[in-house]
């Protein structure tokens, strides 16, 4: 399949805007603790809709998936792994700083490291800055950073600007210390959904042998990727449910806070509490439509980034900095529609709108390296897994 630059480009915006939505069907749980819904949500996202999808796009997707190559299945699942643990941050990071500043400060590491490592590591970079094409995409991701760069400053000053009321109005968890030590490590996780990528391309290719189209050829590539993010966010979630007692959101269809502790229950949006002992009813269907609805939404993003990825030519790889810039876009979009920005200054909207036109030309000048190098046929990112 002929590389296609401007189609990937717009592929990763849209798996860019799946990413920044995702979390609002969220506010809509009622008397759920984080852990609940979270791994709720993560059941659609990393195992149901999956598999759903993968199996209506690629023919013999279980021969394909017996037949993978053991060690590209392995460094996936194990990617895939560590991945988990950055995206159950991810939640966290959005929860204490909010969807602009929390995903300027997460996606900023994310960005550095899951980009730049893999050429690096496959000891390909000083190939790919050796070609103008090479060095327009490495311009490109530079102004990228700097467009994350720009989002943090904005988003810090917008922290120190709004009042603290109105920040727990917009965050109600507000907390910046918790956030940015969360989205430091958040981001540097989850960076490893790029070498999960990269470590199944073998896979992908047993997917195309058996008939998959190139534009699909990554789903079963997600299912491997996913199910080990699935499998560290159960370890996490079911850990909190025992230490806080919250087993029971997944079938109490009233919510009763716990005797002499003055609980505050974690859901991101109660519901009044009414009734004789402080019980307050329980939407219990509409979290778990709510939950299917956020994790359908969150899989998204990544079914638009793997198509989006066979349709960038030689310099693959620059996908991880076009998802990354477009989930910053949209994130910082989102955070206006929910007034995370009301009430700050007109010096800092300026800085924020400045970060947001760096990013977007990011994605113009990334596109235009990978117009450049689309006559190339060999792939830069080799599939590495030492």
């Amino acid at each position: 399949m002929a590389p296609n630059p401007p189609l990937g480009v717009v592929l990763h915006a849209i798996g860019g805007l799946m990413s920044a939505i995702f979390y609002l069907p969220y506010r809509k749980v009622k008397h759920w603790s984080w852990e609940s819904y979270w791994i709720v949500g993560g059941v659609f996202s990393w195992i149901i809709v999956p598999w759903i999808i993968a199996s209506l796009a690629v023919p013999n997707l279980v021969p394909t998936l017996a037949n993978a190559p053991a060690k590209s299945v392995f460094w996936s699942f194990f990617f895939g792994m560590l991945w988990g643990i950055g995206g159950a941050t991810f939640g966290l990071t959005v929860r204490y700083l909010g969807f602009a500043l929390g995903t300027a400060m997460a996606l900023g590491y994310c960005a550095a490291f899951g980009t730049l490592l893999p050429p690096i590591f496959n000891g390909e970079f000083g190939g790919v800055i050796k070609t103008t094409s090479g060095l327009v995409v490495m311009g490109g991701v530079a102004v990228c950073l700097l467009g994350i760069v720009i989002s943090g400053l904005a988003g810090t000053a917008k922290e120190r600007e709004v009042p603290e009321q109105a920040k727990k109005a917009s965050v109600k968890e507000f907390s910046f210390k918790k956030g940015v030590l969360v989205a430091t490590f958040c981001g540097i996780m989850s960076a490893c959904m790029s070498y999960g990528f990269a470590a199944g391309k073998p896979i992908a290719e047993v997917a195309v042998s058996n008939g998959a189209s190139d534009l699909w050829k990554n789903l079963p590539v997600l299912i491997i990727i996913l199910a080990g993010g699935f499998a560290t966010n159960v370890i996490s979630c079911v850990a909190l449910n025992l230490r806080n007692r919250t087993f029971r959101d997944y079938v109490q269809k009233e919510h009763h806070p716990l005797p002499n502790t003055g609980e505050k229950h974690p859901s991101p949006n109660p519901l009044p509490v009414k009734g004789e002992g402080n019980v307050a009813k329980v939407p219990l269907l509409a979290n778990y439509l709510f939950c299917a609805l956020a994790g359908t939404l969150w899989y998204l993003q990544f079914f638009f980034y793997g198509m989006g990825t066979t349709k960038m030519g030689r310099y693959d790889f620059s996908s991880w900095t076009l998802h990354m810039a477009s989930i910053i876009i949209f994130g910082t979009l989102v955070g206006v529609c929910l007034s995370e920005w009301k009430g700050v200054t007109g010096r800092t909207h300026g800085l924020m709108l400045f970060g947001l036109v760096v990013l977007i030309s990011s994605t113009i000048v990334i596109g235009y390296g990978n117009y450049l190098a689309k006559e190339s046929t060999p792939a830069i990112s080799k599939v590495s897994a030492k």
